[in-house]
């Protein structure tokens, strides 16, 4: 039994070291590839030999890393939150763009940047914040009305709804104002405004987050087993689901005031790492964050070469790929489960 324990933690550290390999090689087609194509010898001169004479050198280092590294970081917060929420609610339908939060924080931020248009990016993420938690406030109020309960397919439902709705009033709102070029690549998710300063306050913003995570991981590997069992084993679920929903809230809300509202990716990748890894969710949570930034710098790659020399929105190719999946897991889920 201990041999088969060793080996089955071999097998899952094997899948995250070839998942992070994946990413790394991942990030350096980003880099290569884009209006002009650079070669890789080119890249590695820019990261490790940098001359500022270099134009090719100017261009990775200033446009094409931070842009790289922002689809690793938007990727593995966007995942991390959709198994959070999966984890809390055994919701297998529950994720950031399905359940409003990205929405809610796009929405924030059109009512900053058309009333405060000078804000910083500090105010722009902590905007973010707030309306995810607007977002998330009203689903759960709105499925709670139900008499039957909250089910995976009401909550989702509920999550779709306020989603229109705030996206509705968002393209309103940036239309009145005439924020159609400032918020466009926000409401159809993009990475092209990724700078330096954005990276910095992801990267706050996920070690924050993403520690967190972390550290309630064996937690929510109790709550996913329901409420009355994690309770008779003494676990304060009140306290768990709220360190959880800062976790969504964090990092949702940092993802989406870098990349807009970029859909699916928490729905994808939970459900891919469970199959994959198991039910603990002390591997879940890190082998997602890995798995989501795989997926979306590639879905950045394809964003933009699939057009080029014009850029596809990345929410449309995440989109593409989500739906088929989302309406697979809402014919399974059923619309009375609890």
């Amino acid at each position: 039994m201990r041999l088969f324990s060793h080996s089955s933690q071999l097998r899952k550290v094997l899948i995250n070291m070839i998942g992070i390999c994946l990413v790394v090689f991942s990030v350096g087609m980003s880099i290569s590839y884009g209006a002009t194509t650079v070669d890789l010898h080119t890249v590695w001169q820019a990261v490790f030999q940098f001359s500022e004479g270099e134009q090719a050198h100017q261009v990775i280092w200033e446009l094409r890393i931070p842009r790289a590294l922002a689809a690793v970081l938007v990727g593995a917060f966007l995942a991390v939150s959709g198994s959070v929420m999966q984890g809390m609610t055994r919701n297998p339908l529950a994720s950031p763009s399905i359940m409003g939060v990205t929405d809610g924080a796009a929405f924030m931020l059109v009512i900053i940047l058309a009333f405060y248009p000078a804000v910083s990016n500090v105010g722009l993420m902590f905007a973010s914040f707030i309306g995810a938690g607007i977002a998330v406030t009203l689903v759960f109020l709105i499925g709670s009305f139900s008499s039957s309960g909250l089910t995976p397919v009401k909550l989702a439902l509920a999550g779709v709804a306020i989603g229109t709705l705030l996206r509705s009033v968002s393209s309103i709102l940036s239309l009145h104002f005439q924020l159609e070029r400032d918020i466009g690549f926000w409401l159809a998710g993009g990475l092209d405004g990724a700078g330096w300063n954005a990276i910095s306050l992801l990267l706050v913003a996920g070690v924050i987050g993403i520690v967190l995570a972390l550290s309630i991981a064996k937690s929510i590997t109790v709550l996913s087993l329901g409420d009355d069992l994690s309770t008779g084993l003494g676990q304060n679920n009140t306290f768990i689901k709220i360190a959880g929903i800062a976790v969504v809230l964090i990092l949702t809300g940092a993802a989406v005031s870098v990349a807009g509202s970029v859909g699916f990716v928490g729905l994808i990748i939970p459900h891919i790492t469970r199959f994959i890894i198991g039910t603990d969710y002390r591997w879940i949570i890190p082998t997602s964050a890995v798995f989501g930034a795989l997926l979306l710098v590639n879905a950045d790659l394809i964003a933009r070469i699939i057009n080029a020399p014009f850029e596809t929105p990345v929410g449309a190719i995440t989109s593409i790929i989500g739906v088929p999946f989302f309406l697979y897991l809402a014919r399974g889920s059923g619309g009375d489960r609890k």
